[in-house]
């Protein structure tokens, strides 16, 4: 597992220091961070194979920080936090993370988390994450380029249908809200009265799918959200 490199971003050094210690004597490399600047700058200068990422962080906070990494990388982030609302874990889920875990935690619950989220994505050949695309079925997003391809047909959307279309690709069977998909792109407060996300859904179908009115790849479940 030695090759494996964890980044730590945590605002406590005693947090930082305390993971580190236990992610070393299983044999992972560690670097850590005190802030989502540096994290950024990491990121730029090394290969960083999963993120352990605190929400609650002064300057840009965890959440904020994830959407900004998932514009260039996707290795698998996992969130540590106080919060322990279950709309705070989804909220975190919808920006991007695979696991959340709330504070205060159990080191080695930690590790075995870290484990299972390595051996999710860099062992098993259909989670490659190297991949630049997004797929399903004859639908095909293009990570690097922002492309959209129906049937090898090239779709145009706009910044925010491209978004949309690949938060939901990214968490294919997961099903999110309304409120979460808006909260995820537009990284704002939600209005109940909006229907930003619907019209955008719309647009998204009309050029996408086949037949927009029998959804394949978007899927309304009703009285909850949308799924890929």
């Amino acid at each position: 597992m030695s090759e494996r490199t964890i980044l730590i971003v945590d605002d406590e050094v005693e947090i930082r220091n305390l993971m580190s210690i236990y992610l070393k004597n299983e044999g992972y490399q560690v670097v850590d961070a005190p802030n989502a600047v540096t994290a950024m700058d990491i990121l730029k200068k090394q290969k960083i194979d999963l993120i352990i990422l605190d929400v609650m962080m002064p300057g840009m906070n965890g959440i904020d920080a994830c959407l900004k990494i998932r514009e260039e990388h996707n290795m698998p982030i996992i969130f540590l936090s106080a919060k322990t609302e279950d709309m705070d874990k989804i909220h975190g889920l919808a920006s991007g993370a695979e696991d959340y875990v709330t504070k205060p935690f159990n080191p080695l619950e930690l590790m075995a988390r870290v484990k299972s989220q390595l051996r999710r994505y860099y062992m098993a050949p259909e989670k490659d994450n190297s991949s630049p695309f997004l797929e399903k079925g004859d639908l095909k997003v293009d990570k690097k380029r922002n492309e959209v391809f129906v049937r090898d047909r090239e779709v145009r959307l706009t910044p925010k249908e491209f978004q949309i279309l690949s938060l939901l690709l990214r968490h294919q069977g997961q099903v999110f809200s309304i409120q979460q998909i808006y909260e995820a792109v537009w990284k704002e407060p939600f209005y109940k009265s909006d229907n930003t996300i619907m019209v955008h859904m719309t647009k998204i179908r009309d050029k996408i799918e086949e037949n927009p009115k029998r959804p394949i790849y978007i899927q309304t479940v009703w009285g909850v959200g949308y799924k890929a």
